[in-house]
């Protein structure tokens, strides 16, 4: 691959990337948590609308939504959708509707004596849902919405069959160009898993920190499982050979 083809095509195309995931993992956030907590509602018919919302978008293909959203809406309402903006739409809506049902299952995970001492204490729903539910679950919700973030990544590659120029778009034009599909296709793995990795550290350290904030001690990677688990052993064999030497 020459220097001008990866200039001119593949850094805009991981920059397209960055910018879809970060707008479509925006909108899904904001969908995931309203629709989450709406399922958790007192009100039956909040529930209901909520959990159609989410039976719906998880029923559809995301693929097939963008495909509607820029070709079947825009004669309807009689406006045209920018590519960039009907992906990020599918994709928000596709995804936060899954990132909804993490939400709705890590408050329910908090235990109900937590509901309970908010009543006692004559706090609003609103109140008990910002100062103790939402506190209390969003340790839990970050592991599975960090697997939920790399799939929305990988699902920014449909993007391209609107001709949106991400990195599968830029490697297809490349490939074109250079008839190099091996070096091209291989590139772009490596594009996907650099960006999938950093994600994943990014998520790894913000658990940590909101396990900290409601005083749970994270635990700690495998390496520093490794050394944690020789320094209790030596520990514990120091203590029984002081114990013997006694």
């Amino acid at each position: 691959m020459t220097a001008g083809l990866w200039q001119s095509w593949v850094l805009p195309g991981i920059w397209i990337t960055v910018q879809l995931l970060v707008y479509s993992a925006a909108l899904a956030g904001v969908v995931a948590f309203a629709v989450g907590m709406a399922r958790t509602h007192r009100s039956g018919l909040v529930r209901f609308l909520a959990g159609f919302y989410t039976e719906i978008f998880r029923g559809t293909s995301a693929l097939i939504l963008m495909f509607w959203l820029f070709f079947v809406l825009p004669p309807l309402l009689g406006w045209q959708l920018v590519p960039m903006w009907a992906a990020v739409l599918a994709l928000g809506l596709s995804y936060g509707a899954y990132g909804a049902e993490i939400v709705r299952g890590a408050l329910n995970s908090v235990a109900p004596a937590q509901r309970e001492a908010g009543i006692a204490l004559s706090l609003t729903p609103w109140q008990r849902m910002r100062l103790i539910l939402l506190p209390q679950a969003v340790p839990e919700m970050i592991p599975p919405f960090c697997n939920l973030l790399i799939e929305l990544l990988k699902g920014t590659a449909l993007v391209s069959l609107l001709g949106v120029g991400d990195v599968s778009f830029a490697a297809y034009l490349v490939r074109l160009a250079t008839q190099e599909s091996a070096q091209v296709y291989t590139i772009s793995l490596v594009i996907y898993f650099v960006l999938a990795f950093v994600l994943t550290r990014s998520m790894k350290v913000l658990e940590r920190k909101t396990k900290r904030n409601v005083g749970i001690e994270p635990e700690p990677g495998v390496l520093g499982g490794m050394f944690a688990k020789r320094a209790e052993a030596k520990a514990a064999g120091s203590t029984v050979t002081g114990g013997v030497s006694k």
